[in-house]
């Protein structure tokens, strides 16, 4: 398959000029190893979080990467009574060895139509179940919807700045599959996604300060690429049908080709797992996996409810081959990240033995 060097990455820095010690180092680390092995991955669930634990119980492994949302930290979820946790969990995850991916489902900031079933507030991060118009928003600095726009940035900047203190380096991933336009942030079209991007990176980055990010765009089409200036990777979010283990090579030739430079491209969501060795085979070795939560883990059976393993989308075997192939990563094989060196010190050190 096709090798990616370092060599490769020369000439790109980070997104963010300002990027702290721990988000270059892992940034460093995701380059060393693009190309040549795949990260594991697993997202957590909401009301519960049995998957990390499963992947362990199934495979004797931990996944490399752990997945986690801020769902439950938007200012609309939280004045109705939710209560956020993942920060938590991250921070205990990343104490642990492991690397730590963050996505938002950003409730809409208002305009809410809160009618159930399926139009609730608490489905308020999609297009179905809100009003809220993000272009008119965008264009009118002094209207409610702009105001509320920072308001719900800021208090993700606070979760954020827990994160950056506690020197865990994330993996963000905001906005994601825009262009599906399922989620409000994608209903107005790509120019407006793009303007909230551009905010929320100038605005995370410049006025909070916030230098512990990996900016992951998840768009997922190439009119609603905000520019190779504000992005580390792509990443492509792909759903195939059960038991369907392609290794999704036109998705990555794909998602390669949205930037003039070389991103690194993973697949940040999934159900089934693609096969490894198709990935090698057919040039699409993906910096990461990150398999969805729920139904594509476990399912609950007998009287009591217990939680195993369901092979309804990835079989148990398939799903231990694919933690136990030599180009697969979990958390037990990781590095020390924070002391993981960079290029210069690399040669630093070479210079030193010379």
């Amino acid at each position: 398959m096709e090798q990616l060097r370092d060599s490769r990455f020369g000439g790109q820095g980070m997104a963010d000029r300002d990027a702290g010690d721990g988000a270059r180092r892992l940034m460093a680390f995701l380059r060393d190893q693009y190309g040549r092995r795949c990260l594991t991955g697993q997202q957590i669930g909401v009301a519960s979080t049995p998957e990390l634990d499963l992947i362990r119980e199934t495979t004797g492994h931990y996944p490399a990467i752990g997945g986690f949302d801020f769902m439950d930290y938007s200012p609309s979820r939280t004045e109705r009574g939710s209560s956020g946790k993942d920060t938590e969990l991250a921070i205990d995850w990343w104490r642990s060895g492991g690397i730590v991916t963050f996505c938002w489902h950003w409730n809409a900031p208002q305009d809410l139509i809160d009618e159930p079933p399926d139009k609730s507030w608490s489905s308020g991060f999609y297009t179905k179940a809100t009003t809220f118009d993000l272009a008119r928003a965008l264009a009118d600095e002094d209207s409610d919807g702009y105001r509320l726009l920072l308001r719900d940035i800021d208090e993700i900047a606070v979760q954020l700045a827990r994160l950056q203190e506690a020197g865990v380096p994330v993996l963000w991933r905001p906005l994601h599959e825009a262009s599906g336009g399922w989620f409000w942030w994608g209903a107005s079209g790509p120019e407006a996604c793009i303007a909230l991007w551009n905010l929320m990176f100038r605005r995370l980055t410049g006025l909070h300060g916030l230098h512990n990010l990996i900016w992951v765009w998840n768009g997922q089409h190439a009119d609603w690429y905000p520019g190779d200036e504000t992005v580390d990777i792509i990443g492509e979010d792909i759903y195939p049908p059960a038991r369907s283990h392609e290794s999704q090579a036109g998705r990555y030739r794909l998602a390669r080709s949205f930037s003039a430079e070389d991103k690194i491209v993973a697949m940040t969501e999934n159900g089934a797992l693609p096969d490894l060795d198709a990935m090698a085979a057919e040039g699409a070795l993906w910096a990461w996996i990150c398999t969805w939560y729920g139904e594509y883990v476990y399912e609950r059976g007998g009287e009591d409810g217990r939680i195993a393993y369901s092979g309804k989308h990835t079989e148990a075997e398939r799903l231990r081959a694919f933690y136990a192939h030599p180009l697969a990563l979990s958390r037990d094989q990781l590095p020390d990240l924070a002391s993981y060196p960079l290029a210069g010190e690399l040669r630093a050190a070479e210079g030193g033995r010379a």
